[in-house]
C-alpha cells in the first residue's frame, strides 16, 4: 500500500489510504504512533511507552492491592 507524504502547514504529512486508516481504526483528528524498527518505522493507534506504564501501574497495584485498599478507606 503507498501513503503520499504532503505539506500541511510548517510540517510534513502523511496521507493514509482510506483502506489503511480502516484497518487501523483511525479517523480524522486521531493520534497515531511511530515505533521505529530495524527496517524503518511502524504506525500504531496505540502508543506501546503507554501501554508499557499502564502494565506496570497494574503489576504494583496487583502487588498492593491490599494496602491501596486501606488507604481507600480512608
Amino acid at each position: 500500500m503507498r501513503a503520499t507524504v504532503t505539506q500541511i502547514g510548517n510540517s510534513t504529512g502523511v496521507i493514509l489510504p482510506k483502506e489503511a486508516a480502516a484497518r487501523l481504526k483511525v479517523k480524522k483528528g486521531d493520534s497515531v504512533y511511530l515505533t521505529e524498527t530495524s527496517d524503518g518505522y511502524r504506525i500504531s493507534p496505540y502508543d506501546q511507552e503507554f501501554e508499557a506504564q499502564i502494565e506496570t501501574a497494574r503489576r504494583g497495584m496487583a502487588k498492593y492491592r491490599n494496602a491501596l485498599h486501606e488507604l481507600a478507606k480512608k
